[in-house]
C-alpha cells in the first residue's frame, strides 16, 4: 500500500512539474520577445504608448504564473495581512522593503502585488541580463540593475562605485513618469543560518540591512510616493527552493504588509556625502528592522499555534 502511495504521489510530481515546466516555458517565449521586440523600438523613439504596452504584456506574463499558483497549486494556503492604514492602488507609487530568504520570495511578491499594485521593479544584479528574455525585459521594464564589485576593485578604481549609483539613480528617475512599485531586498542577498552566523548578526530572523539603495531611492523618489511599504514574508513550514514551490511543495506562506511613514528629514538629506546623516538613516533603518525582527517572531508563533 506504501509502495502505491509514493507511486501515486510520484506520478503527481511529475505531472505538475510537466504541466508546470510547459506553461511557463511557453509563455515566457510568447511574452519575452514580445517585451524585448517592443523595448528596441526605444532606441529609435522613445514613446510612453511602448512603455504602457509593455507593462500589460508583463502583466499578462505574471498573470499566467498566477493562474498557475491558484489553479495548479491549489493546496497552497496563502494567511495574507495588509495594514488598515495602506491604501494601496494600481495607480500608485510605492517604494517596497522585504526579507529575502529564496527565489520564491519575487513570485510570492508578484503574485500579491498583480492585482493590487503597479508592476514591482526591484534592485536586481546586472549578470541577469544574460538570461535570454527574462534579463533583458528586465533592462527594458526599467529594473535598477547593480553591478556588484569587489572592495579591493572599488579601492582600484574608486569611479566604479559611482558609476553604479549613477545607473541607479537613472533607473529611479525614468520610474518619475508612470505608476510603480520599487522593491528593495535590504539584505542584500538570501538570508541563511550560515550568513547570520558570519555576520554576527544582531536580529533573531534577519541579516543586517544594506541602506544605501533605500536612501538612494527615497532621495530621489521620497517625496514623489504614495507609501513605503514593508512586505515580510514567512514560510512557517521551511524555506522552499524554487522548484519545491512550482511542484506543489508549500502548504503555507505567511504575508504581512504594514506602512512605513517617512520622517520629513529623510527627504532632505544626502547619504553619499553627509557622514551625520548617514548615521542617522543607518539607526532609522536599524529601528525598522527590530520592528520586522519581532513581527517576523510574532507571525511564526501565531502560525505555529494555529496548527496545534
Amino acid at each position: 500500500m506504501a509502495n502505491v502511495l509514493h507511486k501515486q504521489s510520484l506520478l503527481k510530481k511529475i505531472s505538475t512539474g510537466f504541466t508546470v515546466g510547459t506553461i511557463i516555458t511557453g509563455s515566457t517565449f510568447i511574452h519575452g520577445p514580445a517585451v524585448v521586440a517592443l523595448g528596441l523600438t526605444k532606441l529609435i523613439k522613445k514613446s510612453k504608448k511602448v512603455d504602457e504596452t509593455n507593462i500589460q504584456i508583463t502583466n499578462s506574463w505574471l498573470g499566467v504564473n498566477n493562474w498557475l499558483i491558484d489553479h495548479v497549486l491549489p493546496n497552497t494556503q496563502w494567511d495574507i495581512t495588509i495594514d488598515p492604514n495602506l491604501d494601496l492602488s494600481l495607480t500608485g507609487r510605492y517604494l517596497m522593503t522585504c526579507n529575502h530568504q529564496s527565489w520564491v520570495d519575487t513570485t510570492v511578491n508578484q503574485y500579491f502585488g498583480l492585482t493590487r499594485m503597479p508592476l514591482t521593479r526591484f534592485f536586481t544584479k546586472w549578470e541577469l541580463i544574460f538570461i535570454p528574455f527574462i534579463g533583458q525585459a528586465f533592462k527594458i521594464l526599467g529594473f535598477p540593475m547593480m553591478k556588484r564589485h569587489s572592495k579591493t576593485q572599488i579601492a582600484k578604481n574608486p569611479d566604479l562605485k559611482m558609476r553604479d549609483m549613477d545607473e541607479a539613480r537613472k533607473a529611479c528617475e525614468q520610474l518619475l513618469s508612470q505608476p510603480f512599485t520599487l522593491l528593495n531586498y535590504l539584505e542584500g542577498t538570501r538570508f541563511t543560518q550560515e550568513k547570520h552566523a558570519q555576520q554576527k548578526s544582531p536580529y533573531q530572523n534577519l541579516l543586517k540591512p544594506k541602506a544605501g539603495g533605500l536612501a538612494l531611492a527615497l532621495n530621489i523618489l521620497g517625496d514623489q510616493v504614495d507609501a513605503l511599504v514593508d512586505m515580510t514574508i514567512v514560510y512557517p513550514d521551511g524555506v522552499p527552493g524554487y522548484g519545491e514551490f512550482w511542484l506543489g511543495e508549500v502548504p503555507r506562506i505567511a504575508v504581512n504588509l504594514r506602512k512605513i511613514e517617512i520622517p520629513a528629514w529623510i527627504l532632505k538629506g544626502d547619504y553619499e556625502d553627509d557622514a551625520g546623516f548617514k548615521e542617522r538613516f543607518q539607526i532609522w533603518v536599524d529601528e525598522q528592522w527590530k520592528v520586522k525582527d519581532q513581527l517576523i517572531s510574532d507571525m511564526k508563533q501565531k502560525l505555529k499555534t494555529s496548527i496545534n
